[in-house]
Formats: C-alpha cells, sequence, structure tokens
C-alpha cells in the first residue's frame, strides 16, 4: 500500500505561506482584528482618523496604520 505524502518543497512552500501576515486588509479584516465595527471603520476612514487606499475595487488599510490608529485611539481614551 503507497502512502501518499507530498513533496518535500511543497511543504515547504504550505508552511511559509502559512506564516505570512498580510501586510494590508479590507475594512472588514480591520474591523475583526480590532473590535470595532465595520461601519466605525469606515467612519474613521471616512474623517481621515485612519488611513486607507484603493487596490482596483478593493479599500485597503495597511496593518501598520490600523495599529498606529489603535495605539491612538488607547493613548486618548487611557486620559
Amino acid at each position: 500500500m503507497a502512502t501518499h505524502t507530498q513533496p518535500a518543497r511543497w511543504r515547504a512552500t504550505m508552511s511559509q505561506s502559512a506564516m505570512l501576515q498580510p501586510i494590508a486588509v479590507g475594512p472588514e479584516e480591520a474591523a475583526r482584528a480590532s473590535g470595532h465595527t465595520r461601519s466605525g471603520i469606515y467612519e474613521a476612514i471616512a474623517s481621515g482618523e485612519l488611513v486607507s487606499f484603493k487596490s482596483g475595487k478593493r479599500r485597503l488599510i495597511m496593518v501598520t496604520q490600523l495599529q498606529a490608529w489603535l495605539n491612538r485611539m488607547a493613548k486618548e481614551g487611557a486620559r
């Protein structure tokens, strides 16, 4: 009975891709990651508090921008 295993190069590629973290996310994922509502994310974008950009038809937020926005909100909330 032959066992079906993936070639080592496939395993390495799959494990590398599983470890990649996104550098930009959509508003829905930003909301999930931050605990905010989707509309709250869009409001922050509209007010200029949260920087985003368009890539084709998609609106994206750099994860670093999301983290910076959350840090600013935490500092303001701590006052």
